[in-house]
């Protein structure tokens, strides 16, 4: 299991289009082949600073979704918006202490 974390920096003027596009399809990122679930979370202080952070059952899970249609759609639709470079990390999980 790995996890990945990517970090996106979004127009400020352009968040409310970003985070309607995440609701339009979060479930269908979140319940893709070898997805194990993700979440979409908000800096506190620059609410345009956004992260990701999901869980792949392996990295050839999370490169299937990224060579998919649906990665792509998504990509396109919300790429032109971001303020910088996206920076992206994938990580094995050692240890999991948090109870949901």
């Amino acid at each position: 299991m790995i996890v990945r974390i990517v970090k996106l920096v979004i127009e400020q003027d352009k968040l409310d289009l970003f985070l309607k596009e995440f609701e339009k399809n979060k479930f269908k990122i979140s319940n893709f082949e070898g997805c194990q679930g993700m979440k979409l979370l908000q800096d506190v202080e620059q609410p345009n600073s956004i992260m990701t952070y999901s869980h792949w059952d392996s990295n050839e899970a999370l490169q299937g979704y990224r060579d998919s249609k649906l990665f792509t759609s998504v990509w396109d639709k919300v790429k032109p918006h971001f303020m910088e470079r996206p920076q992206a990390w994938s990580h094995h999980i050692y240890f999991d202490g948090f109870i949901e």
